[in-house]
């Protein structure tokens, strides 16, 4: 099922990640490119709900869409971090966290598949906490300017990428943890 409606809608977040890049390459105001980066990211990132709400409702749920979804997400997250990175509003070391944590985690989901033992790695309440701060600094990191002449979100997105930082790592213990029997068994065998 290439071509369902929440099929396509998780293609839009792959398809956005040149259109937020080409956002800070393009000759317009910094306050322009930071607005409309974060709009973008902000409504593409819905997406990630919406694909999995009208999937279910409109039954069209497939092992396709099941694959692509969480590798959308991992794309816009990853891509949107190495632009902050770029622009200098996010750490380094903090990218490095979150991307590593994500090809390891995949890897690991990927081999638990291989061997039968999915379950063991299923996403976890740590897992949503890590994703939803990450998707509520990163769009805080893009924007980088007051917010309704108030809040600071250069500030606070750095402080939400931090605590992702944290919640990346704690969550990718909590998954290794729980795979660990399963590969001594497999080890032992």
């Amino acid at each position: 099922m290439f071509l369902t409606i929440p099929t396509l809608m998780t293609w839009t977040r792959i398809v956005a990640i040149p259109l937020i890049v080409g956002v800070f390459y393009t000759p317009m105001d910094p306050g322009l490119q930071n607005l409309l980066a974060t709009v973008m990211f902000v409504v593409f990132a819905a997406t990630d709900w919406l694909d999995g709400y009208l999937a279910r409702k409109l039954n069209q749920t497939s092992s396709f869409g099941a694959f692509l979804d969480p590798v959308a997400d991992k794309f816009l997250v990853c891509a949107s971090l190495l632009v902050l990175v770029h622009l200098q509003r996010a750490d380094v070391f903090v990218a490095l966290i979150i991307i590593g944590r994500e090809i390891a985690i995949s890897a690991l989901r990927e081999w638990m598949a291989q061997i039968g033992a999915s379950k063991s790695v299923a996403v976890h309440m740590l897992g949503k906490l890590k994703t939803t701060a990450q998707m509520v600094a990163i769009p805080f990191l893009l924007y980088d300017g007051m917010l309704f002449g108030v809040m600071d979100t250069g500030v606070w997105g750095h402080v939400l990428i931090w605590i992702a930082a944290v919640l990346t790592v704690w969550s990718m213990a909590y998954y290794l943890q729980k795979a660990v029997p399963e590969i001594r068994a497999r080890v032992q065998r």
